[in-house]
C-alpha cells in the first residue's frame, strides 16, 4: 500500500467554529452532487483545506463550474446550489 503525503493542512477551522477535515470531503468518485457535497467542497477551498486546482483535479470539475458553485452560494446561500432552482437564481 502506497501512502501519499498530502500538502497543506489536514484540517481547518471554519468561521462558525466547526472543524473541517480531509475525511469530511466527499469521495473522489462522487458523481451525484447534492447541495451538502457542493457546500463542503466550496468551504474546503475557501478555508484553504484544498487549493482550487486540487479540488478541480480531485472531483473532475472545471474552474468555471467551481466558481459557479461559489458565486451561487455567496449570493443565495445553500439554496443557490439546488439544481432544480437554477433558473430562479440566473441573471436574465
Amino acid at each position: 500500500m502506497l501512502i501519499k503525503k498530502i500538502d497543506g493542512p489536514s484540517f481547518v477551522k471554519l468561521p462558525d467554529g466547526t472543524v473541517l477535515t480531509r475525511s469530511d470531503l466527499p469521495p473522489k468518485s462522487t458523481r451525484r452532487w447534492v447541495i451538502r457535497r457542493k457546500v463542503t467542497v466550496v468551504l474546503a477551498v475557501t478555508a484553504g483545506l484544498l487549493s482550487l486546482e486540487e479540488a478541480c483535479e480531485m472531483y473532475n470539475l472545471s474552474e468555471e463550474e467551481y466558481e459557479l458553485w461559489q458565486s451561487a452560494m455567496l449570493e443565495h446561500g445553500r439554496g443557490g446550489l439546488r439544481v432544480t432552482h437554477l433558473k430562479k437564481y440566473r441573471q436574465p
